[in-house]
């Protein structure tokens, strides 16, 4: 049995769904299947009513059409992936086999285990100071790291969150927060220290690929302190394992309220300005969209010409269908905590994305609205 999602696997999970889903609903990157929604699993409260919740939900999502499982290690204190590693073993038992799911993490925040500790300075100095995970110098912002020393650490311990031998993407979490306190050239420095260990883990079989999950790392204007260049990365990871790299995804916030991916011309590549869309095109990177319903705050009350644009049945579904139609994005995340939101949500499986027209209309209508 595979250890991890497979092109055969992911093949085979989008051919169980054959009529009930639309076309364009499964989308190929970097040999999987991937559908064009996703389970995040980052909102909601560290206790057992939300753990059951969330593995309900996911449950349920991939048995309706959805196979990407979004998580990080510090969601919820390490509970969200707890979650996940039950409904994956669930899932198991109803016939969904591993390699159809394609499962997400993140390191690089501190994060104590299951709930707040009294002393979170003890827990930390005792968890990872004393054993010698890292040491005070590492830490940004106070609470970001990505040593390989660290991350190694991390990634073990989601495995076993998880339940599984291989997580298929891995990313480094909001690494821009580094840039808050180190230079630049710092900054490339430790993620070429990260980029190597993450090569490394590829090899032992403990990851596919690799990312980085951003919040404004790439939404920047260029000269903003705490923006990054999608080539410079890229090429970061060429140098490190040649064209075979494994540096193919990156995520960040994508909604009717933050469309600077495709509307924000931030990027150089080969000396062009380009959106983070574009440049990730150009680099053969693979976007996934977080925060797609914006925490709620875009799912109600859009304007009018929203809807006569894309039809569908309500704001949450219109909001879902902008972004999981943006010719540059792959999967779109939406929080799903409980049964009925992954079911609802999973009912945009049977919906063809907008056309290229649709969704055209939306900035032509906006200009004039």
């Amino acid at each position: 049995m595979s250890k991890a999602a497979t092109k055969e696997g992911t093949t085979r999970y989008a051919q169980k769904f054959a009529g009930r889903a639309a076309e364009s609903h499964f989308r190929e990157a970097h040999r999987l299947v991937l559908s064009s929604l996703g389970i995040g699993t980052y909102l909601g409260q560290p206790d057992e009513k939300t753990d059951a919740g969330y593995t309900a939900a996911a449950v349920a999502a991939v048995e309706n059409g959805i196979n990407v499982i979004d998580a990080a290690i510090n969601y919820r204190f390490q509970r969200s992936e707890r979650s996940i590693g039950t409904a994956i073993r669930q899932l198991a038992a109803k016939g969904f086999e591993r390699d159809e799911i394609v499962v997400c993490t993140k390191g690089g925040y501190l994060t104590p285990d299951g709930s707040m500790p009294a002393d979170p300075n003890e827990y930390f100095f005792r968890e990872y100071i004393q054993p010698g995970v890292f040491s005070a110098k590492d830490i940004a912002a106070g609470s970001h790291c990505m040593t390989p020393k660290f991350l190694k650490n991390q990634l073990g311990r989601s495995l076993k969150n998880l339940s599984v031998e291989c997580v298929d993407v891995y990313y480094l979490h909001n690494p821009e927060t580094q840039l808050s306190e180190v230079s630049k050239a710092e900054f490339l420095g430790r993620v070429r220290e990260a980029f190597t260990f993450l090569e490394s883990a590829v090899e032992a079989g403990e990851i596919q690929y690799y990312g980085m999950a951003t919040w404004n790392g790439f939404r920047q204007d260029a000269r903003a302190r705490d923006s990054m260049q999608l080539a410079e990365i890229a090429q970061i990871a060429q140098e490190i394992a040649g064209g075979r790299h494994h540096f193919r995804f990156v995520q960040l916030p994508f909604n009717l309220g933050m469309t600077e991916a495709l509307t924000l011309g931030n990027q150089s590549v080969r000396g062009h300005h380009r959106t983070v869309m574009e440049a990730a095109s150009d680099l053969d990177i693979t976007l996934i969209a977080s925060a797609s319903l914006l925490q709620g705050q875009v799912a109600k009350n859009l304007p009018q010409f929203v809807a006569q644009a894309l039809g569908l049945e309500n704001d949450a579904e219109r909001a879902l269908q902008f972004v999981r139609s943006s010719p540059g994005i792959t999967t779109a995340l939406v929080g799903m905590s409980r049964l009925e939101h992954a079911k609802a949500n999973a009912r945009l499986a049977g919906v063809a994305p907008a056309t290229v027209d649709e969704f055209s209309k939306l900035f032509s209508r906006g200009e004039g609205a």
